[in-house]
């Protein structure tokens, strides 16, 4: 893996009953974007709602490199877990889709 922008994006399947708190802790401006932005090298958030599926989501966060996320998950490692615990209610299906590399 080369020290190249990255995407690391997730899909939830999210209940009726969550999808506005969902939206909220997930968004460009939630939670987990407010946790990032201690890091220099986060980029940004994206949330993505489905289209054709009901209920089903996508979260894109993008980090200046791999080891800049890895960085940034060891150095604020109880902060991350203890918001992952927080919110893990609001999902009944939570899927790593993978790391992405840009292409030229």
């Amino acid at each position: 893996m080369t020290d190249a922008p990255i995407a690391i994006v997730w899909e939830f399947v999210v209940p009726a009953a969550n999808r506005a708190r969902f939206e909220a802790a997930y968004g460009p401006d939630g939670d987990w974007a407010r946790l990032f932005r201690h890091a220099a090298d986060f980029r940004g958030t994206e949330l993505l709602r489905d289209a054709e599926r009901d209920g089903v989501y996508l979260t894109i966060d993008r980090w200046a490199s791999a080891e800049a996320f890895d960085r940034f998950t060891r150095d604020f490692s109880t902060d991350y877990h203890r918001l992952d615990s927080a919110l893990e209610c609001l999902a009944s299906c939570e899927t790593r889709v993978g790391l992405f590399e840009g292409t030229a």
